[in-house]
């Protein structure tokens, strides 16, 4: 996210906090110490435990990339993963450095630009990946301060790129407290490629006039937040009807329970899910979209071309955030990822959840609380997940904020930091959790 007083990072420390993680046997490939995270989840939660994925190792296996944050990447027919990224720098094949950063705020209408960039990540092993800038886009935020990427998908060849908006300043007081973009605007639309990010033709929606038409002027709440696309594996080979997914956070007006940076880049009250049959054609025309409308009294989901129709998808008051999905193909499982991040700029709660149909429903598989300490725009690249559909490859960035607030950021688990953070993770079944936790003993 916005990076506001960011010192390098010269270590990594592993902070085990007796409630929330546990130390266990090293990754046989590695060596590296794992543990298997303890899930605490708060006494509200609204999702039952799932009964077949009840844990996740963390195997101590990380990648190091010093790059940028906001990373999304999408399998292209091509085997390569192609991903959205900004604040920061990324390297560029003539070995310089692109820089990028989505804060258009400069005091002065006539100069508000913000950046996002492109990238190609090349290869098959996770810690090991050629990355590079593939340039920059720049575009207005205004009326809104800032322009970040969101949903991002390369299919048949063509890649679909979306922006969302953020207002009203990278960092905002609120009395004496920091915020970060405390209010979270539209998605404004999809910008398109159709050489894999050599150049775009922009989206003809505009953040005062967004795809969906909503607004998030002073904290007014949207429902398609930052969306992000369900990732179907490579070139949306697992899509059970051909139609592109996506998810995003939102919230309601009036707010049952109403606090300040309520709905903001990374936290919120729901989910919200729309489809839409990918095409250059589809995907700026709101009319060509389906918007989740609830379940049926048989309990079959409702889908409605009618925006206003739109429910929640998943609803946790004050307990949502950024939300991605992807698909476990050899489990036949959909894992969502969720971060609550609080108060914007602290530490950040994140969970999993799993479900065999889309629509739900969604069952809990651990609950991290202050996972990062600070993780944000966590992820499973379909890429990297195993035969056997239990060890993927965690993907996110943390720890932008590590001095804000007076609160000291560690990094935990080891490796969590600012830029793209690739972390290996076992799912756990009944038995394997037993075998690590409880030495073959029952799960609680």
């Amino acid at each position: 996210m916005a990076m506001v007083n960011l010192k390098s990072v010269t270590a990594v420390l592993l902070v085990v906090l007796g409630w929330s993680c546990l130390s266990f046997a090293a990754d046989e490939q590695a060596g590296g110490k794992g543990f298997v995270w303890r899930s605490k989840a708060p006494a509200d939660c609204p999702f039952a435990k799932s009964e077949e994925l009840v844990g996740v190792l963390f195997t101590g296996v990380h990648s190091d990339y010093k790059f940028a944050d906001t990373w999304y990447p999408t399998w292209a027919a091509d085997g390569n993963l192609y991903s959205p990224w900004t604040d920061g720098s990324v390297p560029r094949l003539d070995g310089g450095r692109e820089k990028s950063s989505s804060n258009g705020y400069t005091g002065s209408r006539d100069k508000r630009q913000a950046t996002t960039g492109q990238a190609v990540m090349i290869g098959e092993d996770p810690l090991n990946l050629k990355v590079y800038s593939l340039g920059l886009v720049g575009a207005d935020p205004y009326p809104y301060g800032g322009r970040y990427p969101c949903g991002s998908l390369v299919y048949n060849g063509v890649w679909y790129y979306g922006t969302y908006c953020l207002a009203p300043y990278g960092m905002t007081h609120y009395g004496p407290t920091s915020y970060n973009w405390p209010w979270l605007g539209p998605l404004v639309g999809f910008r398109v490629s159709t050489d894999l990010g050599k150049k775009w033709k922009e989206t003809p929606h505009s953040p005062s006039k967004s795809l969906f038409g909503e607004t998030g002027m002073w904290g007014y709440p949207v429902k398609m937040g930052s969306p992000h696309f369900v990732d179907f594996g490579k070139n949306m080979e697992h899509s059970p009807d051909g139609k592109a997914y996506l998810v995003g956070q939102g919230a309601e007006e009036p707010d049952a329970k109403p606090r300040f940076a309520n709905l903001s880049w990374i936290t919120g009250d729901q989910v919200y899910m729309a489809r839409v049959k990918p095409s250059i054609e589809n995907i700026n025309d709101s009319s060509k979209y389906e918007f989740f409308a609830g379940h049926n009294d048989k309990g079959n989901a409702v889908w409605s071309s009618d925006f206003n129709a739109i429910k929640p998808l998943l609803d946790w008051n004050n307990n949502m955030g950024c939300v991605t999905v992807t698909y476990d193909a050899p489990l036949k499982k959909y894992l969502m990822c969720v971060t609550d991040g609080c108060t914007t700029a602290a530490r950040m709660n994140s969970y999993i959840l799993e479900a065999a149909n889309l629509t739900g429903p969604w069952k809990l598989v651990v609950y991290m609380k202050d996972f990062g300490e600070q993780g944000y725009f966590l992820n499973f690249p379909s890429k990297f997940i195993s035969a056997d559909g239990y060890t993927l490859w965690l993907c996110y960035s943390a720890n932008f904020a590590r001095n804000w607030r007076g609160i000291k950021i560690h990094s935990n688990p080891a490796g969590s930091r600012y830029g793209l953070v690739l972390h290996k993770i076992k799912l756990l079944d009944r038995k394997a959790y037993g075998e690590f936790v409880k030495g073959k003993g029952a799960v609680e």
